[in-house]
């Protein structure tokens, strides 16, 4: 899930070349991955908050997060204090679950993968699944100018037959001085609305500026919502991959 690990991590240095200099589809193709490479890079560390609102409970979580290309991502609680410890690793196709209260580490099956991350809007498969734009989807642009007084650029992108990805669709609007996202809707396979990401709270981090806060909101249900809040980030940093395995969860 390309916003969840949209969450830690992060962020590659942009080519020099223009994009007016290029073609429609060279074009498009150079904003996305300037959009991906926002949230991405060849290894990250990030300190985040999440909140999280629901009809029944809030929580908040703070967390510490280690990242390795697109298949190796480990994800560590810092508060509260009864949950400090818990973590979260990614490895490959695989999701491990460590509980320090029990000394457990377990695997997570396919018929848990549709169970909620950590209490979220997000679920456990969008961490296996995390998509980049341009590589799994065919973009087109639908409106480029002026809307609610914001100079902006809106794609349409529909899932590449053989892409591992399970929306109908989904809408991205970015701004067009700087290419960050503004918004991004998801649609299920029957082109109904399915959630709501924001993007806000331009902050300067690991030297460039970038949205620091991102929310989800389920379309069934509006009033709840998922926030994630960037303090701090590193990009293209040394990580081990022996940090990714399930035996190092139990060393940490």
């Amino acid at each position: 899930m390309r916003t969840l690990c949209f969450l830690l991590a992060i962020f590659l240095f942009l080519p020099a070349v223009t994009a007016e200099a290029l073609s429609d589809k060279e074009r498009t193709t150079h904003i996305l991955n300037r959009v991906d490479d926002l949230w991405r890079g060849d290894s990250s560390y990030a300190v985040v908050t999440m909140r999280v609102k629901t009809e029944h409970y809030t929580r908040t979580m703070r967390m510490e997060g280690w990242s390795k290309g697109k298949e190796k991502t480990l994800f560590r609680v810092l508060e509260p204090l009864r949950e400090k410890g818990a973590m979260t690793l990614k490895s490959e196709n695989h999701i491990y679950s460590y509980l320090p209260k029990t000394d457990r580490t377990i695997r997570l099956t396919s018929g848990m993968m549709m169970g909620s991350w950590m209490g979220s809007h997000l679920t456990n498969d969008d961490l296996v699944k995390e998509a980049r734009l341009e590589e799994d989807y065919e973009a087109s642009i639908s409106f480029e100018g002026v809307r609610d007084g914001l100079d902006i650029i809106e794609f349409t992108l529909t899932p590449k037959p053989d892409a591992p990805v399970v929306w109908g669709k989904l809408l991205l609007t970015i701004l067009a001085d700087g290419y960050a996202p503004l918004l991004e809707r998801y649609f299920d396979e029957d082109m109904a609305l399915a959630r709501t990401f924001t993007f806000t709270d331009m902050k300067l981090l690991s030297g460039k500026m970038r949205p620091a806060l991102l929310r989800v909101v389920p379309a069934d249900k509006p009033d709840e919502y998922t926030e994630f809040i960037y303090e701090q980030l590193e990009l293209n940093i040394e990580v081990s991959d022996a940090m990714f395995t399930k035996a190092s969860l139990k060393r940490r």
